[in-house]
């Protein structure tokens, strides 16, 4: 019975997870279509998921738009592709007739072939941008100032000089408006030092503090490593506050979320390769599935949210300067602006196993640590 309990379980994993993955691979193939078409790029197949096809139809351009069973993921495929990889057949190009290379993706000016390729990472962008800014608008958010209500003994906000009443407003020059933005900032950057400007008594004073870094275990059981000031926020009900926005200040806010993501992101990554940051924060597809479903039992709130954090990480991680991912096309792109002319097909196809090489290490290490997570799990 344990193990059908078990099973079941992971079962609820799945559902919540094929639901997102299928949203984010949608929006990131459609930016690509959309551009391909709008270049005049004929496109022979829109694919989500890869294997045998369960249902499909042909549109009125000749596109196949089909449904696969394997849902991890998708493609868009160009006349004049190998493959689904959208790594280009010299040997068709030079086969086709000229109306043919009309309509071919490498027959286009270099400006529009790299338009066609980011289309995809910027897509998933404006998912994002787009989900922030619909909860914003319809749902809202409950929120209070930054104010320091009580301070942890020996905390960092103690050992830095922060008093009851204080009210942050600044952070490393970035405005705050927010107690959950303040934890924002100060979660994800655990050992760095902050810049922390609050207003006391009517004066403006500076304060650097270090947040300190704690492994916290959420209420799923997940083990997070964060970074903790030791300041609390009040529980009075009247120092609350809970606003709708207009559609245009929400998507303003949109792009705020999307863009603290992004660089948060980044600067995590920044601190992997510096030393700075263990990389065991990485996950793979069974760790995505896993909070995927964990937050699914919140409702539909929190998995639009995640949603749209997994749309910007997997359009951010597609810009990485790889072969094989559209970052990738896009710096192969850059070097043949420069030169004038592509690089030669033996070092494209060497850059191709290069980058297929570092995308399966990445997967198997962010495997690994998936399953090292569930196994601490018990």
């Amino acid at each position: 019975m344990e193990i059908l309990s078990q099973l079941i379980g992971y079962l609820n994993w799945i559902w919540p997870f094929l639901f997102i993955l299928t949203i984010i691979v949608f929006i990131h193939e459609l930016g690509h279509f959309l551009v391909a078409r709008w270049c005049g790029v004929t496109v022979k197949t829109f694919s989500v998921g890869f294997g045998r096809e369960i249902f499909g139809f042909d549109d009125s351009k000749g596109t196949r738009w089909r449904f696969a069973w394997i849902p991890l993921g998708g493609y868009v495929k160009f006349l004049d592709d190998e493959n689904a990889a959208s790594v280009p057949d010299r040997d068709a190009f030079d086969a086709m007739s000229e109306e043919e290379r009309q309509g071919s993706f490498q027959g286009k000016p270099v400006g529009q072939r790299a338009a066609i390729v980011a289309a995809g990472p910027i897509a998933n962008f404006i998912l994002a941008i787009g989900i922030f800014a619909f909860i914003f608008a319809t749902v809202g958010q409950r929120t209070t100032i930054a104010r320091v209500d009580e301070i942890a003994a020996n905390s960092a906000a103690q050992e830095a000089g922060f008093e009851v009443g204080d009210v942050i407003f600044e952070i490393n020059n970035r405005k705050i408006d927010t107690f959950a933005e303040m934890q924002q900032i100060v979660s994800s950057s655990p050992g760095e030092e902050l810049s922390f400007k609050v207003k006391r008594n009517n004066s403006d004073i500076t304060l650097l503090a270090t947040p300190k870094r704690e492994e916290i275990t959420d209420r799923f059981g997940n083990k997070l490593n964060i970074g903790l000031l030791g300041i609390r926020r009040t529980t009075k009900p009247e120092d609350w506050t809970y606003e709708q926005y207009d559609p245009l200040t929400a998507t303003g806010m949109g792009v705020e979320r999307t863009w603290f993501v992004i660089t948060s992101t980044m600067d995590y990554i920044r601190k992997v390769i510096v030393g700075s940051e263990s990389a065991n924060q990485l996950g793979g597809p069974i760790r995505i599935a896993q909070v995927s479903g964990q937050v699914a039992t919140d409702g539909w709130l929190p998995l639009l949210n995640l949603t749209a954090i997994l749309s910007i990480s997997i359009g951010l991680l597609n810009l990485f300067p790889v072969p094989m991912l559209d970052g990738g096309h896009l710096l192969f792109y850059f070097i043949e602006f420069v030169r004038g002319r592509p690089l030669n097909e033996r070092t494209q196809e060497f850059g191709f196993r290069i980058g297929l090489a570092l995308v399966l290490m990445l997967m198997i290490f962010a495997t690994w640590n998936d399953l090292v997570h569930l196994l601490s799990l018990g």
